[in-house]
């Protein structure tokens, strides 16, 4: 038997890939700068689900993950806020997503690549007041 606390005497422990994929997703969207997780077209099927009662949202939207018996490796699609320094952002992003698998599953992750798909630009708020003086 090897020594890892998924593989043990008394039995194994088999993590989904959609678990790690729902860690992972949390875990990037807690960081600041990161203003959504997917591509064009999984964040246009998103905000049609949300359009539908009862319809819940999918924390792993934007992640791929691909789970083995000790080790995980995980994909990010990124949509990252005007303003904020993408190669700082991608570091903070991989240290919460590695720690926060290793602390849950015990996987240890080899790789957690980053694609960042778009940049979210803020629309300018609406003058309050009068149009026409």
């Amino acid at each position: 038997m090897t020594g890892t606390a998924l593989v043990t005497q008394q039995g194994t422990t088999t993590i989904a890939d959609t678990v790690v994929q729902q860690i992972a997703g949390l875990a990037a969207r807690e960081v600041h700068g990161v203003h959504d997780l997917g591509g064009g077209a999984a964040r246009a099927f998103g905000a049609l689900r949300d359009r539908i009662p009862g319809a819940s949202a999918s924390v792993g939207q934007g992640v791929s993950a691909e789970v083995g018996e000790q080790q995980a490796a995980v994909d990010l699609q990124v949509l990252v806020e005007y303003g904020i320094a993408i190669a700082e952002l991608a570091r903070s992003v991989r240290r919460n997503v590695v720690t926060a698998i290793e602390r849950m599953t015990g996987l240890e992750v080899v790789e957690v690549n980053i694609t960042v798909t778009d940049i979210h630009i803020p629309a300018d708020e609406p003058v309050a007041g009068d149009r026409v003086e």
